[in-house]
C-alpha cells in the first residue's frame, strides 16, 4: 500500500496510542458510543482550557444551566448513562455527567497531537471543524474536563457531549428458530393491531397484537371479509396485513442442498430469515428501501436478486447529496456490502423495522445486524475493521 502523508505504521505515534485503547466493544449491541448532534457546535481538536472554551462557544455559561434543567429527550436527564459505554441507569443524571474515571485522559485528547483535518492536512487549531445538525457521530470513549463531558470520536474529534443526543439503539431483535419460535409464526409488523376471534360467525376483537410480538400459528389461514388471517396457537386469529408470516422456504435452492449458510430477505413482508444449509436457524423483521417494489434505479427500493456478501466493515459512514435526499451518518454498524452500495448493516437512528424505511439498503437492529455480522461469511479475521473476499460470500436472496 502507499501510505503518503496521512498514514503511519509506528506503533509508538500518538494518535496510535490514543486510538488503541478502545476497540470496537462486540459485547454492547452497538460497537461503540454514539449520538446525534442536537445543538451544533465546535469539533475539536482537544480539550479546551475554560478561556479557549468561551471564545469557540460564546453560548455555552447560557446554554449550560437551560440543558441541565429541560426534561425529556433534550436535557440532561435523558440516557446519560450511555456515554459511561455501559448498560444501566445511574441513580441521578448528574452522576452520569460527572463521573469521573480514574484512567488519564489520553494524550490525543490533551494535546491534539497529530489530528488531521477532513482534507488530510495536519490540523494545529484547536476547532478543526463544526458539528452539522442531525449528523450521527461515534465515539471511543468519553471524558469529564472541567466539569463538563466530552466524547473522542472515532476520527479523533473532541466533541462536547451535552450538543448531542446519546443513542440507546432499538432493543428490538428477532428470534431462534427452534429454540425460542417453531415455524409456522408471524410477527406483528404495525402498531395498534388487534387479535380477533369468529364469535357466532361475527369477528370481535379480543385483544391487542402487541407490534413485533413473535406469534405461533397453526399454520391454518382463513378469509374475513376478503382479507386473509392467520390462525394462531391461541385459537385466534390475525390480519395478513398486520402481521409476517414465516415459513421454511417452498423450494429450497441450490445453495441452501449444498449446506451453504444464506439469508432470505422478503421485501413485502420486511422478513429476514437465516439458513445455515437447509434448515432455517433466525428470522427478523427488516427495513428495505422505502419505496418497496419500485425501480430500483430510479427510487430508493431495494436492489432484487441473487447477490454475495463480498465486503463487510465493523462501521462505516454512509452519506447522500442529493436533493432532498441528504444525510450523513457516521459509523453506521456491522454492514455488509453485497451489490454496489447496497449493504445489510445496522440502524441506530430508527426504530421501525418491519417497515420499509432505508433509501435502498436493508437496515436491521443493532442486535440482529450483530448476529448477522458474525453468522455470514466472509469471517471477519480478529483484530480486523474489515474485509474483502468477493465470490465466495454468504448468498442473501431478495426476492419481493
Amino acid at each position: 500500500m502507499c501510505l503518503g502523508k496521512t498514514a503511519t505504521l509506528d506503533a509508538n505515534d500518538p494518535v496510535v496510542r490514543s486510538s488503541a485503547p478502545f476497540p470496537p466493544d462486540f459485547a454492547r449491541k452497538l460497537p461503540y458510543i454514539y449520538g446525534t448532534v442536537r445543538n451544533p457546535g465546535p469539533v475539536y481538536a482537544r480539550l479546551p482550557s475554560a478561556s479557549e472554551l468561551r471564545a469557540a462557544e460564546s453560548d455555552v455559561d447560557r446554554r449550560m444551566p437551560t440543558w441541565l434543567a429541560a426534561e425529556g429527550e433534550i436535557g440532561a436527564g435523558y440516557a446519560q448513562e450511555i456515554w459511561l459505554g455501559h448498560p444501566g441507569t445511574p441513580p441521578d443524571p448528574a452522576v452520569a455527567w460527572a463521573n469521573k474515571s480514574s484512567e488519564p485522559l489520553p494524550e490525543l485528547v490533551v494535546k491534539g497531537v497529530g489530528v488531521l483535518s477532513d482534507d488530510g492536512a495536519t490540523q494545529s487549531e484547536l476547532v478543526r471543524g463544526r458539528m452539522k445538525p442531525k449528523v450521527g457521530y461515534s465515539f471511543l470513549q468519553t471524558f469529564v474536563h472541567e466539569g463538563r463531558r466530552y466524547g473522542l470520536s472515532t476520527d479523533l474529534g473532541v466533541l462536547p457531549t451535552d450538543r448531542l443526543r446519546p443513542i440507546r439503539g432499538s432493543d428490538f431483535r428477532g428470534v431462534e428458530i427452534g429454540k425460542e419460535m417453531s415455524l409456522p409464526f408471524a410477527f406483528v409488523r404495525r402498531e395498534g393491531a388487534k387479535f380477533v376471534r369468529l364469535v357466532r360467525g361475527k369477528l370481535e376483537e379480543v385483544g391487542e397484537a402487541r407490534y413485533r410480538l413473535a406469534v405461533p400459528l397453526t399454520g391454518k389461514q382463513q378469509f374475513f371479509r376478503g382479507r386473509l388471517h392467520y390462525e394462531t396457537k391461541e385459537g385466534t386469529y390475525i390480519a395478513d396485513r398486520d402481521a409476517s408470516r414465516i415459513d421454511l422456504a417452498k423450494r429450497m435452492p441450490a445453495w441452501g442442498k449444498n449446506g451453504e449458510r444464506w439469508l432470505d430477505v422478503n421485501v413485502t413482508k420486511q422478513t429476514l430469515v437465516a439458513y445455515d444449509g437447509e434448515k432455517p436457524v433466525f428470522a427478523t423483521l427488516i427495513s428495505t428501501g422505502e419505496a418497496g417494489l419500485d425501480d430500483h434505479e430510479k427510487t430508493t427500493a431495494t436492489k432484487r436478486g441473487i447477490f454475495r456478501i463480498h465486503t463487510k466493515y465493523v462501521t462505516a459512514t454512509m452519506s447522500s447529496d442529493e436533493v432532498g435526499e441528504e444525510f450523513e451518518l457516521r459509523d453506521v454498524p456491522y454492514v455488509q456490502y453485497f451489490e454496489e452500495g447496497y449493504a445489510l448493516h445496522g440502524a441506530y437512528w430508527h426504530d421501525r423495522f418491519g417497515t420499509p424505511k432505508s433509501h435502498g439498503c436493508i437496515n436491521l437492529s443493532p442486535e440482529d445486524a450483530r448476529r448477522l455480522f458474525f453468522f455470514t461469511e466472509p469471517a471477519l479475521p480478529a483484530g480486523w475493521h474489515g474485509v474483502l473476499r468477493p465470490l465466495t460470500g454468504t448468498v442473501i436472496f431478495v426476492h419481493p
